[in-house]
């Protein structure tokens, strides 16, 4: 029996159809990414300080970008964030993984199950939502944290009112909500291991390391790229946890590199230089993304 021949007007038509469907995810794409992202760039390559706005916006080419280069508080604030990634970042590495350990044991039966769920409960918090839970929590009346301190018999803190606490704080909140991402990033590999696999390896050796290094560590390599790509994109624009806790103080010992860009942008209102520091920093989360896939992607080959 034939097939009936499809005209070429059919055909044609079959073939635009996948191209409307794909219509509304590109214009959204192009509305909320491309397009700022453009007038970003664009904006960076103008004197565009809404104080002058009658003046005009003119071009003056890559000056933005020497004055964001040139600028000691700029370098300041982003040594501020990397300390402040350097301090988190393993923290909440070690964490997860040890929680994801724990999570992959046999055992457990429903109590696994509710551990999983409640991993949730940080990562859908918002980031204000969190900077307000860690004002209260490290406020110096009626905070938890001195609470536990005077149960423990030490003295109570000004966290928020001095550097080295307000970075602690800030830094401690960091973790509390993005260890269980880890957690369960790390979870997420551990159950790509072969079954027979592990418990082979569980026969030969005793030991948990030999078994994590050998066995378990290349099915965590893309895991643990991702986590890294994304944490190191989301410290470089962390604003809402800290802005809500510290506003960037007391002084700037919290004032991260997110915070001095909202600084220049929406009270010094000089949104040119504003707009060349976020391409900044937009490059060097490029270059971070690709030097955490071209180490460790050669490590999985």
């Amino acid at each position: 029996m034939t097939q009936p021949r499809l005209r070429p007007s059919r055909l044609a038509h079959n073939r635009w159809t996948p191209l409307w469907f794909l219509t509304p995810a590109v214009l959204t794409l192009f509305a909320i990414g491309i397009y700022p992202t453009l007038f970003a760039v664009k904006t960076s390559l103008q004197q565009y300080n809404l104080t002058r706005a009658r003046d005009g916006f003119p071009f003056v080419g890559l000056d933005n970008y020497k004055a964001v280069l040139t600028d000691a508080t700029f370098w300041e604030t982003l040594g501020r964030t990397a300390g402040f990634y350097l301090t988190v970042m393993p923290l909440e590495l070690a964490l997860g993984m040890v929680i994801a350990l724990m999570l992959h044991r046999p055992g457990w039966g429903l109590m696994r199950s509710m551990v999983r769920v409640s991993l949730v409960v940080p990562l859908a918090t918002t980031y204000a939502v969190v900077g307000l839970i860690g004002r209260l929590i490290f406020n110096r009346d009626f905070g938890v944290a001195n609470q536990f301190a005077s149960w423990l018999g030490l003295p109570s803190l000004d966290w928020l009112g001095n550097p080295t606490g307000a970075f602690a704080a800030i830094a401690m909140m960091d973790v509390w909500q993005w260890t269980p991402f880890c957690a369960l990033i790390f979870l997420a590999g551990l159950s790509m291991v072969p079954m027979e696999v592990e418990e082979a390896a569980r026969l030969e050796t005793t030991s948990h390391l030999a078994l994590l290094r050998h066995v378990q560590a290349p099915y965590l390599l893309p895991g643990l790229t991702a986590v890294l790509i994304l944490r190191s994109a989301d410290v470089l624009k962390l604003f809402d946890m800290v802005f809500t806790m510290t506003r960037g103080g007391p002084g700037a010992s919290t004032e991260l590199v997110s915070i001095y860009i909202q600084r220049v942008g929406f009270r010094i209102f000089d949104m040119g230089t504003a707009s060349a520091q976020a391409i900044l920093l937009l490059i060097l989360t490029i270059v971070l993304s690709r030097l955490f896939i071209r180490v460790f992607y050669r490590e999985i080959d």
